[in-house]
């Protein structure tokens, strides 16, 4: 089948470029790896941040400042600004499309307090916000007409004269390769917080596969030392705690049950005073008890429930456990307002870099980041497919495709790739996670080459092709090693400390590094890392412009 758009990811992201990018007479399509239902957008359970009059030009202003100020000198003002005038927009169109955000005593949009803003902004929908809106959006992208193509995992892009022409994807029913040309691409397939397992709030298949994507197609990736480590998992299971426990007056004390921090800092700051009271042998918990319960089961019903569920706690009148995990990626694919170097290929959500959060984002904007740049992404996407006929096939990188699945069914193998990843995910949270430095990062740079030798030898005990588990979770971890390999070369590189970036070898900030750090693979295994100058990025906006 081919369409005029494919769109790459059905988070927010993907599915608000799909629904911009429909017309009555194109077609669109959204490819997911998995179950449509699945994403980390539903999972976003805090809620999404707008100042919701638009004319209320002081209050964008602070929202402006306070995502700047978040971004610690590496966000761009001009994406900024446009995000932020974006927001009401947004959320009128998501009312549109059936999002129904908590109200007050007024009967207008409720908002909340949330981590490093001066002001109450963030809409939501109990503490179930991204779950919602994703309801929503799918419903409105299948009365559009969107076809979701399911359980495809897309391997690479194709593309003629550094102009798209489609994407090559395993059906995971049968494992066979499937090509779908496109006049236009959008990839929206979510970041790679996944990489760090057993110490994520992702799924373990979260893997930064568009990330790898891209750099087999030849784009620079940006800002990938900066990963965001939430204040509050639970204990153990990893389970998000959302940011509004803390919003609607939950304290974190210590086992002596003393606060010691701004429960409302920003998260590189929570995280990093959590990480030390743990350090220093102290438990760190979630204080919820001076909170009425109707007040709880009204505003935090999931939490509510998760906390008895998964860890049998009452959080009415009990104390609940939580430790930092890794949980956003603020690095991804560079591009300038959803554009890249390839011509028809456009990059939104997490998965990307629009220059919004720099080294750390605020809480609530990742939802709206996904929802403004989708929405972009899909009208730049329809316009570009307007105007553009559908161009042949590179069959060179469909053969090469072919004989990695061959080969991964073809031979017998002694190693698990189970294992490799657990070691993959200990290894990164242990040397390259809220604290580095120097020797840190060498231990995990060489574990991470060495894994990434080893799971050359990977293949399938299963050899059946249905359904085969096996061969997408291989792939997966070959996508995860190179990803993570690209975060250790920046951190090493960075040689600072900046927002979610804690090197203990140098902890303060820089003022002449206050660039963002670019890294491609001219060849498989060989990187190059390099800051970006402000030359660089002007060619880069003069290139986008002439696209």
């Amino acid at each position: 089948m081919i369409y005029d758009v494919i769109v790459v990811g059905g988070g927010i992201a993907g599915l608000m470029a799909a629904i911009e990018a429909k017309t009555n007479s194109n077609k669109v399509a959204i490819v997911t790896k998995g179950n449509i239902f699945k994403s980390n957008s539903s999972l976003a359970s805090g809620g999404i941040n707008s100042v919701l009059d638009k004319n209320d030009t002081h209050e964008i202003k602070k929202h402006i400042d306070d995502t700047l100020k978040g971004g610690y000198g590496l966000s761009d003002k001009k994406s900024v600004s446009y995000m932020c005038n974006r927001a009401p927009h947004i959320i009128k169109k998501l009312v549109s499309y059936g999002v129904e955000f908590d109200k007050d005593e007024n009967g207008e949009i409720a908002q909340r307090s949330f981590g490093g803003g001066i002001s109450k902004r963030t809409c939501y929908v109990g503490d179930k916000t991204g779950s919602a809106i994703m309801q929503a959006l799918i419903k409105k992208a299948k009365i559009m007409g969107v076809t979701f193509v399911a359980n495809n995992f897309v391997m690479n892009i194709t593309k003629l004269n550094n102009q798209i022409s489609g994407v090559v994807a395993i059906r995971r029913i049968d494992s066979s390769l499937m090509v779908y040309p496109a006049k236009a691409v959008i990839l929206a397939g979510g970041g790679y917080a996944g990489i760090y397992r057993g110490h994520s709030t992702n799924a373990q298949d979260y893997t930064g596969d568009m990330l790898a994507i891209a750099l087999r197609a030849g784009l620079n990736l940006k800002d990938m030392e900066f990963v965001q480590f939430h204040p509050t998992g639970m204990n153990k299971s990893s389970y998000l705690i959302s940011e509004a426990a803390r919003g609607e007056g939950g304290h974190l004390v210590n086992s002596d049950g003393k606060r010691f921090v701004d429960e409302l800092a920003t998260r590189d700051i929570v995280s990093r005073a959590i990480l030390k009271e743990i350090n220093d042998g102290k438990k760190v918990y979630l204080d919820l008890r001076h909170l009425d319960k109707e007040h709880i089961e009204t505003k935090l019903p999931s939490l509510y429930k998760a906390a008895y569920n998964q860890a049998g706690i009452d959080v009415t009148t009990e104390l609940l456990e939580v430790t930092p995990v890794a949980h956003y990626s603020m690095g991804g694919i560079e591009s300038l307002m959803t554009k890249t170097d390839i011509k028809g290929l456009f990059v939104c959500g997490e998965c990307a870099v629009n220059n919004i959060h720099g080294a750390n984002r605020l809480g609530g904007n990742s939802l709206l980041e996904g929802a403004v740049f989708g929405e972009l992404a899909g009208e730049n996407a329809r316009e570009f497919a307007k105007h553009k006929d559908f161009l042949p096939i590179d069959y060179n990188i469909v053969v090469k495709d072919q004989k990695v699945v061959d080969n991964i069914f073809d031979r017998d193998t002694t190693k698990n790739f189970n294992s490799m990843r657990i070691s993959m995910g200990e290894t990164m949270f242990k040397y390259a996670g809220i604290h580095r430095d120097y020797d840190s990062l060498i231990k995990a740079f060489d574990y991470i080459k060495y894994l990434r030798k080893q799971a050359g030898s990977l293949h399938c005990i299963d050899k059946g092709r249905n359904n085969n588990v096996e061969l997408i979770s291989i792939l997966e971890l070959k996508n995860a090693l190179e990803v993570a390999e690209a975060v250790v070369l920046s951190a090493l590189e960075r040689e600072e400390s900046r927002g979610a970036h804690s090197r203990d070898d140098f902890l303060e900030s820089d003022a002449d590094k206050e660039r963002s750090i670019l890294v491609n693979e001219p060849k498989k295994g060989f990187f190059k890392v390099w800051y970006e100058n402000k030359s660089a990025l002007l060619n880069q906006v003069i290139k986008l412009i002439k696209n």
